[in-house]
């Protein structure tokens, strides 16, 4: 009996995790399923057969995308080749939307079903892509819950199928040598979450770098990823500060208070009830396009699912050293205006709600292959 085989497609850190929790999931339910595709390291210990390592591809920013376009159009090229050759049974995108919409109409120019785990931001800009969407896609699976109403606009049914950030929370077990583990005092803890992409981290860091230095008595530590160059950390260790790689949840676990670049991490940082100041910095024709097309009032996941500034968003000139400081004082010293941010993320929790999403989704991909 041939095996079913799925083509699987994510282009950043975060869509990784989600993929290969996902395809753990199917294979959980069907263990003949066979998956090849475009991640990283996650998807490829799950079992993926990666044909292209998103590490090569991965750029971020309007003005970063226009330059790195035709590197990206070359693999665009490859995969949708490959695609070609493998003929799976079915396609699930993962985020990624730029890539991820292109290789939807081709693969439905080919008849090759499309699901789409995490579908594109399309409620932040330029909305008419949910028309695209609709065109492209047999289903789309939705992990922010006010993304279901925004779709009935299109006439389209998207399902919220919980939020996968909760399954992976939930199987954390804290180390219980962390402190040792990475030399740290027992000084309260700051955590400094400067991104995971190399462009975000050179915006990022001199800052909270500059930021440390105002505090006495309270360790910075930075969250560090193993998938970048080390010495994109070398300022940081020169000024004294720690950096602990792949250990975010670990050092989320131990913090009073964190830092932290807008993007998944603001999420997972409510989760584990860390109080925290959302930073971002982008080129500044990156931003003056961005401010033209964005729709939205908030950019965090925390403000955006809770419909409310929950948390303190530093964006663009409005991050410097004397605006993060003000606002880490106020976290750390002022127990009534924590307690409120923290009100705000048991909203967040409400919102987001019990399913596992990985479970979900797989079911779901598995009726429809047997349909």
């Amino acid at each position: 009996m041939e095996k079913t085989k799925i083509y699987i497609i994510c282009g950043e850190r975060s869509g990784d995790l989600h993929a290969s929790n996902l395809v753990k999931s199917i294979k959980k339910k069907a263990p003949d399923t066979e998956f090849r595709g475009m991640g990283g390291e996650l998807s490829a210990s799950a079992g993926v057969d990666l044909y292209v390592d998103y590490s090569e591809v991965a750029v971020m920013g309007f003005l970063e995308v226009l330059f790195g376009f035709r590197k990206v159009l070359g693999y665009l090229s490859k995969v949708k080749e490959d695609i070609q050759t493998y003929r799976p049974d079915l396609i699930v995108l993962v985020d990624y939307g730029g890539f991820n919409m292109k290789i939807a109409r081709f693969a439905t120019d080919l008849g090759i079903p499309v699901h789409y785990y995490i579908p594109p931001k399309v409620w932040a800009w330029n909305q008419k892509r949910a028309l695209k969407l609709k065109a492209t896609t047999n289903r789309i699976y939705s992990i922010l819950p006010f993304e279901s109403e925004f779709f009935k606009r299109f006439d389209m049914e998207v399902e919220y199928v919980g939020n996968p950030l909760l399954d992976e929370i939930k199987t954390f077990t804290p180390h219980e040598f962390f402190f040792q583990k990475n030399d740290l005092n027992f000084d309260p803890i700051v955590a400094l979450l400067p991104g995971s992409r190399k462009q975000e981290v050179n915006k990022m860091l001199n800052k909270m770098i500059e930021v440390s230095r105002q505090f006495q008595n309270i360790q910075f530590v930075i969250a560090g990823v193993s998938s970048l160059n080390s010495s994109i950390y070398d300022d940081a260790k020169e000024a004294g500060l720690k950096v602990v790689f792949d250990q975010t949840y670990d050092l989320l676990h131990h913090a009073i208070a964190a830092v932290v670049t807008s993007g998944t991490a603001t999420l997972e940082t409510a989760i584990f009830r860390v109080p925290q100041v959302v930073v971002y910095h982008t080129s500044p024709v990156s931003y003056a396009i961005g401010k033209r097309l964005i729709k939205v009032d908030y950019i965090s996941l925390v403000n955006l699912i809770a419909d409310k500034e929950v948390v303190k968003e530093l964006i663009q000139d409005d991050f410097s050293v004397a605006n993060l400081k003000a606002e880490l004082n106020q976290i750390l010293t002022n127990q009534v205006y924590k307690g409120l941010m923290l009100q705000g993320y048991d909203q967040v929790m409400d919102e987001l709600g019990s399913k596992s999403a990985s479970e979900t989704v797989a079911e779901r991909v598995i009726e429809s292959l047997k349909k």
